[in-house]
Parts: C-alpha cells; structure tokens; sequence
C-alpha cells in the first residue's frame, strides 16, 4: 500500500466499523453474544464520543436481566404488534410521487436495483426487505470495503468511483429517510439504549451526508 494512501484506508476502516456496528443493532434483538461487546469498554467509549449517555444500569444489569428487557424494547418499536417503527426506507421515506408509506414502495425498488447494480446479491436464505436499514447499512459497509481495497491496491480511479457510488446512496436514500426514523425512535423509546443509539444513528448519518463531499475532494488531491 503506498503511504499517501495511508489515510483513506484509515477513515474507510473507520466508517466500515461503524456501518457495521450499526447494521448489527437494528437487524435483530441483543443476543447473549453480542452484550460483551456492547459492554466493551473501548466500544462503551466510542459511543460515549458519539453523544450516547447509557446509564449504570446498562453496564451493572445481570446479563440475562438487560437482554430481555432488551428484546422487549426492539419487537415494542421494530415489530409489533400494534404501533411500531418498521425500519424500512419506504415506510419513511416522503417522496414527491407519493409512492411511500407502505412496505414494497417505489423506494424498495429503487433500493434493490441500486444495490443489484453494484454487483451484490442477497444471501438466500435472506428474508427482510432490500430497504432494512440493516440493509442498507451493510451495503454502504460492503461498498467501503471495496473502496478501502483499491485503496490499499494504489487503485486511486476505482477507489472514487467506490465513494463516488457511497455518495449517491447517501445523498439518495440512507439520508432522506434515517434521521426521520431516529427521531421517531428518540420520541416513542422507553430505555436509554435505543434512544442512545438512535441519536448516534441520526448524527452519523448527518455527518456522512455532510462531509461525504469533502472526502471525495481529499482524495482527488
């Protein structure tokens, strides 16, 4: 890897760890596996940077305790029965064609060409939706580690088209609609975890929108 490349293997590395962190929360409940690393001191520290406030309860609950008050907060807000937040673009995203508010609105369609385009498939024994926020989040994670590669690779073309592709999923779809969820989830949460992170969620995904610009910029200088 040449040395002028250094920093933009670092800062994908970075937004790969957090795209990915993040996919993992809103895919599915805490599980006994995932709690040791949420309660990691380095990640607790992370979200701390990120503005997250956790309470003591969160790090001194019994394990199996906090998981299940866990797994009852994330199907009240994300499943149901009765009033939820699906976590589904076209649920939130308010478009000028109107096509939006339900499951399988045009935005789902969109979403999957965007992400067929770009040379991924679904695993198939996937299930959800093409517009998740999960979904979502793991394609932007898959596509930064491509960019990251052809960084390391001294590939400096492939590598913009990778951010320049990064760019557009932003700009088009995981900022039109995610920081609207998250204000919805801040509104209606009943335990400081999914409030926490859904104030993370909406500020990452503010900043991305913000400075994806300036990182296309940095790299072409």
């Amino acid at each position: 890897m040449k040395n002028e490349h250094t920093k933009h293997v670092k800062l994908a590395d970075q937004r790969i760890n957090v795209y990915q962190f993040l996919a993992r929360i809103y895919k599915k409940e805490i599980t006994p596996e995932f709690l040791p690393l949420l309660r990691d001191p380095q990640v607790l520290g992370v979200l701390l940077d990120f503005g997250a406030d956790l309470d003591d309860d969160f790090i001194s609950m019994p394990a199996d305790e906090l998981i299940e008050d866990l797994a009852v907060e994330y199907t009240r807000l994300f499943l149901g029965p009765g009033q939820h937040i699906p976590a589904n673009e076209s649920i939130h995203h308010e478009r000028n064609d109107a096509d939006w508010g339900r499951y399988w609105g045009a935005s789902t369609v969109e979403v999957k060409k965007f992400i067929e385009s770009a040379g991924l498939e679904y695993r198939t024994d996937y299930k959800d939706m093409p517009d998740h926020i999960s979904v979502e989040f793991e394609f932007m994670q898959k596509v930064i580690e491509k960019e990251r590669d052809e960084w390391k690779d001294g590939n400096v073309e492939r590598a913009l088209y990778c951010m320049k592709m990064e760019k557009k999923f932003i700009e088009e779809h995981i900022a039109r609609w995610v920081p609207l969820f998250c204000k919805k989830i801040i509104t209606a949460a009943k335990l400081p975890f999914y409030r926490d992170i859904a104030r993370v969620t909406k500020d990452f995904v503010e900043f991305e929108e913000k400075n994806i610009n300036a990182y296309i910029s940095d790299a072409h200088a």
